[in-house]
């Protein structure tokens, strides 16, 4: 069984001005952003049951058993510490999801959680191609680094198998502080990989190496996906502006 742990509970004042409201929060359309997200999750059969971890707002917007809402913890990682507690005994592996993704798809979450199925792996991280993000979203800003195989950015997506959840914390924790900054995370992994970074010898089994020696064997895999909108998430004023926009082309 799947879990999908939505953290929703992120303040980003920059996105709502003169006013300190939760990024769930946040209206887009007729929606707030969290529920394209949680949209997005429930239309797949492969995910069992959502846990949101964000403001008590989002309580009134779901009312089933498969959706449940905890309270928010102080930082990102408690906050994913709190939803972990509701996830059921028998649960195979948790999908971690960032609340800021109003442009997921359940194609996309469908692809990654399938691709990741034929993996042998405990842990799996996306990475989309540059030239994919730019061809689908021209206006989308992020951050890319260069490995051998060739540019990418992050998704913000998580795929993590239960039995390691414990193990894997520390680097789960990296990953929400840095997966907006590719070049830290590498650095958070062996500063040696640095080096193969800017003589653009780094690889993603380097990486993945790295990762499974600070883990004790546990196996971390980068997960290539065509979909760049699980690496849209909105930061900015301009992020915002996109996807609003976006939103109502498709809704036209």
């Amino acid at each position: 069984m799947t879990v999908a742990l939505v953290l929703a509970g992120g303040l980003k004042p920059e996105l709502s001005p003169g006013e300190l409201k939760a990024e769930a929060l946040i209206q887009i359309g007729e929606n707030y952003m969290v529920e394209y997200v949680v949209e997005a999750l429930a239309a797949l059969d492969e995910i069992k049951q959502i846990v949101i971890s964000g403001p008590r707002e989002i309580e009134k917007l779901y009312t089933t058993s498969t959706i449940k809402v905890v309270p928010r913890g102080t930082t990102l990682v408690k906050s994913f510490t709190k939803a972990y507690q509701k996830v059921p005994l028998d649960t195979r592996q948790i999908l971690v999801v960032t609340g800021d993704l109003p442009l997921l798809s359940p194609q996309a979450v469908r692809h990654f959680l399938h691709t990741c199925h034929y993996l042998n792996g405990d842990l799996f991280y996306p990475l989309i191609k540059r030239e994919d993000c730019e061809a689908k979203y021209p206006g989308m800003e992020r951050t890319y680094i260069r490995f051998r195989e060739g540019v990418f950015t992050g998704g913000n997506l998580l795929l993590i198998k239960s039995a390691v959840v414990e193990q894997c914390l520390p680097l789960v924790e990296d990953f929400i502080y840095l997966r907006k900054k590719p070049w830290a995370m590498v650095v958070r992994l062996n500063r040696k990989l640095l080096w193969a970074l800017l003589l653009k010898r780094l690889s993603l089994q380097d990486v993945e190496k790295e990762a499974a020696r600070l883990l004790g064997g546990v196996r971390g895999v980068a997960v290539c996906s065509p979909f760049p909108e699980i690496g849209f998430d909105v930061d900015k004023a301009s992020d915002l502006a996109l996807v609003k926009k976006l939103l109502s082309a498709r809704k036209n």
